[in-house]
Order: structure tokens, then C-alpha cells, then sequence
């Protein structure tokens, strides 16, 4: 059974090897935000042929294809995550790395509050917060 990212895949007309609908899967069933490193030690610990260039290439594809969004959450390492039709934000705990996706309302009117006294109309936002744990006794 085919998952939500290989049937985008397949509805923008790219063509899907094996290896790529390997790395797709591995992609969708992601429920962190995995660099290309981790992706490819998932990938290839399903199928063993493939190899980290297959794996940024693909990425690269998909990518380009607007099918996954690739994000910098300031730890020198791109990460991705497929592309969704809810739109959400990320908090990313700085002791950890863990990415936790949120919603808020009242950010969302808030940036369209903005982007309208700025005289624009808001058509796109990625919003990314950096925080450590309130329980973090190094916290200042």
C-alpha cells in the first residue's frame, strides 16, 4: 500500500524506483525531522543497495518537487519532513534537539494582523522557536 508521500510523488509525475519509494516510506512513517544521515541509515536498513547519494538526490528531487520541506533548526543539519495540508509551527527544545510541532490561532491572527498594518497580505510563514525546558535548573 502506497503512503501519502509516494502517491504525491506519483501525482507530480516523478518517476518511483524501488530505492525512492523506499525512502519515501521511510520519509512519511518519520515522526521526527530526520537529516539526510538518518535518513539514509532507515532507508538503507530496509534495502541495503542504497547509498547516501541516492539518498540526497532523492531528497533533492522531492524536495525540489515540493512534495517535503526541508528545514535548519540551527543545529547545522538540514532536516525534512513531508509537506502538509495542516499547516504548523515548531518549537525545538535546545538541550535536546526534539522538534515539537504545534498550532496556535493566536499567533496565526496575529502574523496576519502584522503583515496587514505592514500594508501586505500574508501568503506564507514558517515560524520556529527555540526554547529550553522551564524545569531546566541551567535555565537562566
Amino acid at each position: 500500500m502506497a503512503t501519502s508521500l509516494e502517491k504525491k510523488c506519483e501525482e507530480k509525475g516523478l518517476k518511483m524506483t524501488g530505492q525512492r519509494r523506499v525512502i519515501a516510506r521511510v520519509l512519511s512513517e518519520s515522526e521526527d525531522h530526520p537529516d539526510v544521515e538518518l535518513l539514509y541509515q532507515r532507508s538503507s536498513a530496509v534495502d541495503s543497495g542504497i547509498s547516501i547519494a541516492t539518498v540526497y538526490r532523492t531528497v533533492r528531487l522531492f524536495e525540489e518537487a515540493g512534495i517535503i520541506s526541508k528545514h535548519d533548526f540551527g543545529d547545522g543539519r538540514s532536516r525534512y519532513e513531508e509537506m502538509d495540508d495542516e499547516h504548523h509551527d515548531h518549537l525545538i527544545d535546545m538541550r535536546t534537539g526534539e522538534v515539537i510541532e504545534f498550532t496556535n490561532d493566536e499567533i496565526e491572527r496575529l502574523q496576519e494582523t502584522i503583515a496587514k498594518t505592514l500594508g501586505y497580505k500574508l501568503v506564507g510563514h514558517r515560524l520556529e522557536l527555540y526554547g529550553i525546558p522551564l524545569n531546566d535548573k541551567s535555565a537562566k
